[in-house]
């Protein structure tokens, strides 16, 4: 009895689109995904699923990435967009949008087992792309992979029940 309503539960929550969040980038916890309905704008948080390209093949086999729902099996990044198209985004050793300083955007030459780290060249977000940057400062997000496709936008995030560690 105890295992059926385990899978109700799970299966509830997967269809009426809640997550839980393991990662350290932004609270650990029960999230909700929520439709947007307009093009994604600076400061959204959203989930989003991360386009399966080499460098997210290499981030999957790293550990940065979990196993989820999304293509390529890896679960729905949290991130917040720090840049839509046409923006200039220079990656340096912090990373600037159109000339203003990101906060929390230092670059780490090296992940937390000593292995190198390559940051994506500066540029222009092209169209049908968005960048992505949370808070936390030793994300692996678009300072490494550079921008993602917004075809890939799940919705926004929104907190139902967490906590920081």
């Amino acid at each position: 009895m105890v295992a059926l309503v385990a899978v109700v539960t799970i299966c509830t929550a997967v269809t009426g689109a809640y997550r839980i969040n393991l990662t350290p980038s932004e609270p650990l916890g029960l999230w909700r995904i929520i439709p947007l309905h307009r093009p994604a704008a600076v400061d959204d948080l959203l989930f989003i699923c991360p386009p399966e390209t080499a460098a997210m093949r290499a981030a999957r086999a790293r550990g940065y990435l979990r196993s989820g729902s999304c293509p390529g099996g890896v679960a729905p990044l949290i991130k917040t967009v720090i840049a839509v198209v046409g923006q200039h985004v220079e990656i340096g050793v912090s990373v600037s949008v159109d000339g203003r300083g990101v906060s929390s955007s230092s670059l780490a030459l090296r992940d937390g087992k000593g292995r190198p780290l390559t940051p994506f060249p500066s540029g222009i977000v092209p169209p049908g792309y968005i960048f992505l940057h949370p808070a936390f400062p030793s994300s692996y997000d678009s300072r490494y992979f550079g921008p993602v496709p917004a075809s890939g936008i799940l919705g926004l995030a929104q907190e139902v029940f967490t906590y920081v560690p």
